[in-house]
């Protein structure tokens, strides 16, 4: 089934800003220059370059799952930095499959939507998938994906089941048809939270990190909509769970989206980046902000 795969290079904007035009012109294109061939290589049509990033068509999705995890490797042994900086830049993507329709080499439908906003949703480093890619690929290669479960997606009327593919899992490029060993140690995750202009990094263990209005909160919020213990972030299986416990709930925003996930005595993972909003809504005057931050520890 045609696949669809959207990158988009993290913090391209502050690029622009700290490097100036020209310069920072010359690293995004040294960059969508190895995307290009990479995905060229694993069967992929560049449709069109986006600027910071790139929109491709595979024609299944083995192969576009296979391009995005032999990138994301790459760019990890052999990282790219701006001139002058130690910060490497950092790549985020997202692979859709279903119908494609053409129009004068442009390419249309909701497997593209559905890309561009897990490219959006993703993280640094990440790569976000569908349930219909997990759907079509092999027993050994859906191993290297992780269930995120029902995230929603802007413009979509449901909830998306999203999968976390781990592309860091191995570097055995003979192991498995995704190129990738199943069985090496993953990285374990960390977590930034920035509340009124103050970040603390965590990473979360046996025990859970709480948001609240209690002196004793991994993260304090003073606020009187704020529960004293209002919502809780675990590690379950590599992954880190947001749980409210709170009496007026938690709404979570992911990536750039505008509609919430809404948590009520229930839980979701979270990816990315975003915001946690306790108690009321992000729009609400005042609202007791949480922004957070997934990346591999």
């Amino acid at each position: 089934m045609p696949t669809v795969v959207f990158t988009d290079v993290v913090g391209s904007t502050s690029l622009f800003e700290q490097l100036g035009d020209e310069a920072a012109s010359r690293l995004v294109t040294q960059l969508t220059g190895v995307l290009s061939r990479v995905f060229e290589q694993h069967g992929g049509r560049v449709v069109k370059l986006l600027g910071d990033g790139i929109f491709v068509v595979f024609p299944q999705e083995g192969n576009a799952v296979a391009a995005c995890m032999t990138l994301q490797s790459r760019f990890h042994e052999d990282p790219i930095y701006p001139p002058g900086s130690q910060t490497q830049v950092h790549v985020q993507m997202g692979i859709a499959s279903g119908e494609v329709v053409e129009i004068e080499g442009d390419c249309f439908g909701d497997a593209v939507n559905s890309a561009a906003r897990l490219a959006d949703l993703a993280g640094a480093e990440q790569i976000l998938t569908t349930q219909t890619v997990w759907d079509a690929l092999l027993p050994m290669q859906r191993a290297a994906l992780r269930s995120l479960g029902e995230i929603h997606l802007r413009g979509k009327a449901e909830h998306t089941h999203v999968y976390r593919v781990e592309w860091q899992s191995g570097r055995d490029m003979d192991a498995t048809a995704m190129g990738v060993s199943i069985h090496a140690q993953r990285k374990p995750l960390s977590l930034e939270l920035t509340v009124a202009g103050m970040t603390r990094s965590f990473t979360p263990g046996t025990e859970p990190l709480t948001l609240g209005r209690a002196p004793e909160a991994s993260m304090l919020i003073a606020d009187q909509r704020v529960s004293r213990v209002h919502a809780t972030i675990t590690s379950r299986g590599g992954q880190l769970v947001l749980a409210d416990t709170s009496s007026f709930g938690t709404w979570v925003y992911f990536g750039n989206q505008q509609e919430a996930v809404a948590l009520r005595r229930t839980e979701c993972f979270l990816v990315g980046s975003g915001d946690i909003v306790l108690g009321c809504e992000r729009n609400t005057e005042n609202a007791p902000i949480v922004g957070f931050s997934v990346r591999q520890a």
